[in-house]
């Protein structure tokens, strides 16, 4: 790769880490890091909304700065929905939680990892390819969110955002979920699916878009 392409592509990493990108009516997300937080607007226009996942831990300053850009000084959300507790998708979660006083929802399934109760089986890096190699080196213990974190309601409903639904997708943890808004076949699909190779530095690094199966 060219030094000019490289600059054109580390500038647009930088761009896209400061900005949220709306890609569907009233669902953005920014990127932190390598993995998305969801912005999800209430369908009645009120102004109200709700946080799908939160990051890597210690990057809780990049969600708050996509939420004033989305919707400015002092907004926060009703709650913050996880699709599942891995590290990567639940590492701000507590923070972000006490600093806006709102309540945490994630599986029931899930609760044993997020209540101090159990940590996650470590990954298998012997079934092949980078990112299981890497596998080894991420941190597989549980969170302990106490009275914080709450179940997901068994009828699939989703807190704050009707219309939404929170589908049991499990494989990639026991309580993985996925939303899905039927009125446009909307889907936040936690780690189900992929839409980068993550076997790929480069496509890591730039977030090129391609679909992909789940890590």
């Amino acid at each position: 790769m060219s030094v000019p392409e490289v600059r054109r592509q580390n500038n647009k990493l930088s761009e896209h880490s400061k900005a949220t990108t709306e890609f569907a009516p009233g669902v953005s997300y920014t990127t932190v890091v390598f993995v998305n937080a969801y912005f999800v607007d209430a369908p009645d226009g009120g102004g109200s909304w709700v946080l799908v996942d939160t990051g890597l831990p210690k990057s809780a300053m990049l969600v708050r700065r996509a939420v004033e850009q989305r919707y400015g000084s002092g907004a926060r959300p009703d709650a913050i929905i996880l699709t599942h507790g891995h590290f990567d998708h639940a590492g701000n979660a507590l923070d972000l939680a006490r600093e806006w006083d709102v309540p945490i929802y994630a599986h029931r399934l899930e609760m044993p990892y997020l209540t101090g109760k159990s940590d996650y089986p470590p990954q298998d890096p012997t079934v092949g390819g980078a990112l299981a190699f890497l596998s080894r080196f991420f941190p597989h213990s549980g969170y302990d969110f106490g009275d914080r974190v709450q179940e997901l309601p068994a009828d699939e409903s989703v807190p704050g955002l009707p219309g939404w639904r929170a589908f049991h997708t499990p494989g990639h943890t026991a309580g993985h979920v996925s939303l899905f808004r039927e009125s446009d076949r909307v889907l936040l699909a936690g780690d189900a699916l992929a839409t980068v190779n993550q076997e790929s530095a480069l496509t890591m690094l730039t977030q090129q878009r391609e679909l992909r199966p789940p890590p």
